[in-house]
């Protein structure tokens, strides 16, 4: 298990979290690619547009060079390109550049967004916010029956208290261990002493736990109704 310590406390599935963060640098990696792609076509086409407005004036040159008398209107028949400047040139589709032409309007790909976000919070999620997350098993004395198959399965390690979705607990981030908010504040805020390893410990080495549903409203600490998104617990 992991846990983003920073700032959400989501519990996350290991193998799950970590595929979840490949997956979509693997996407942001190909949108940034895609935009890459689009840039450079437009700046092609920017260019192509410049040599033909360059090109219109060199004509234009030579034809007043020859006592052609040019008029820029509107409505002068066979007026094209040559006949129009400034902004009204550049309203004009250019059948050099595909993207100019009437018919195409091509799909603008924005930059793209290089973070990776949580799934449950929204916010910003990086490799180096996960830390490993240690459960205390309960020694019940029963080796026959699996862990997964108990209704007990685990146990604050300071005071041995069963851990439940209904019990607030927190993680402790130089080990990992998942304790009771009971045992936090009954215990480890007296001193800010681990009481596993005696190392000094500060607020932001206490990290909540967030809870899933129970069922009970009581207990839940979010009953909002929301968009479905991918869940790593």
């Amino acid at each position: 298990m992991f846990i983003n310590f920073r700032p959400d406390g989501y519990l996350y599935d290991k193998e799950a979290i970590l595929e979840y963060i490949v997956t979509k640098k693997a996407e942001i990696a190909k949108q940034e690619k895609e935009h890459a792609k689009q840039l450079k076509k437009e700046k092609g086409e920017a260019a192509s547009y410049s040599q033909m407005e360059e090109l219109d004036k060199v004509q234009k040159f030579l034809a007043q060079e020859r006592g052609v008398n040019f008029k820029n209107s509107d409505s002068a028949s066979g007026s094209g390109l040559s006949n129009m400047s400034g902004e009204k040139a550049k309203e004009l589709p250019a059948f050099w550049a595909p993207s100019q032409t009437p018919d195409s309007k091509p799909r603008k790909i924005p930059k793209p967004d290089k973070n990776v976000y949580c799934p449950m919070s929204g916010n910003p999620l990086k490799m180096k916010d996960l830390i490993p997350v240690k459960f205390t098993p309960i020694k019940d004395g029963d080796s026959k029956t699996s862990l997964i198959s108990k209704t007990n399965r685990y146990v604050c390690p300071v005071t041995n208290d069963i851990l439940s979705n209904s019990v607030p607990c927190a993680v402790l981030k130089p080990t990992g261990d998942v304790v009771t908010m009971d045992c936090v504040e009954k215990i480890i805020k007296k001193d800010m002493i681990h009481p596993l390893t005696s190392e000094k410990l500060t607020d932001k080495d206490i990290i909540p736990l967030q809870r899933g549903g129970t069922g009970f409203a009581s207990t839940n600490e979010k009953l909002k109704a929301a968009e479905p998104r991918p869940v790593m617990t």
